[in-house]
């Protein structure tokens, strides 16, 4: 459930028309491309970049079928970014751009989000209606999810107020020239968005869908 980032209208090529772009490649482009500055985040951080990935999320199609009313998506989306992604603060791995414009949660090698707390948001917040579905779906996430080391990208996200600024791009560069040496892993929860992770070098595993809910498409990027 990784990306709410609209591509950048009328910049749909800001990075490379061919998937598998190297880390390289993309410094040079960062060079010829003016992008915002990326910052690494520490637990002081954690609230102002978990409100920007609920902006962001906000007409995700993954994100919005789970609570489609506004108060229950404004009260469980930040509990479900906390458990998801919030070890990436107290790891190192959590990226922002200025003002938190667009923020990255990403889990390096060995860390996983809190199991059981993502269990706890869906047992409480989730219509009875859709658990089984809701539980079906965190089941094939699991079956893709790889098994050597990699880094997991749960969660990336750009205040819709300052979308189409490079701020998506920038925090995807920043990580990825940190993780050549090994896989990386999404699952991408927008259609919108299948483009702008294939740029990166990420490759569709499969598709996940269960009963109503839409398409969730678990990506990887293979090590440089």
């Amino acid at each position: 459930m990784s990306l709410s980032l609209p591509p950048r209208p009328g910049y749909d090529v800001w990075l490379s028309t061919a998937a598998g772009a190297s880390s390289n490649h993309l410094r040079h482009l960062e060079g010829s491309v003016k992008l915002p500055t990326v910052r690494v985040m520490a637990a002081a951080d954690e609230d102002p970049a978990v409100e920007t990935v609920v902006l962001a999320f906000a007409a995700d199609p993954m994100a919005r079928w789970t609570w489609p009313h506004a108060h229950q998506y404004l009260a469980a989306m930040p509990r479900l970014v906390r458990a998801f992604g919030g070890r990436a603060f107290s790891n190192g791995s959590a990226f922002c751009t200025d003002g938190y414009a667009g923020t990255a949660l990403w889990l390096s090698p060995g860390v996983h989000p809190d199991e059981k707390g993502l269990g706890a948001v869906i047992e409480s917040t989730v219509a009875p209606s859709l658990s089984a579905e809701t539980a079906a779906i965190f089941e094939q996430m699991a079956r893709y999810h790889p098994t050597e080391p990699h880094w997991y990208l749960p969660l990336i996200g750009v205040d819709p107020a300052h979308q189409g600024e490079g701020h998506g791009d920038a925090l995807m560069a920043y990580a990825l020239a940190q993780c050549d040496h090994v896989p990386a892993y999404l699952e991408s929860s927008n259609p919108r968005n299948m483009s702008f992770y294939r740029r990166h070098g990420f490759e569709p595993l499969g598709a996940i869908q269960v009963g109503s809910s839409p398409t969730l498409v678990p990506m990887l990027r293979r090590p440089r």
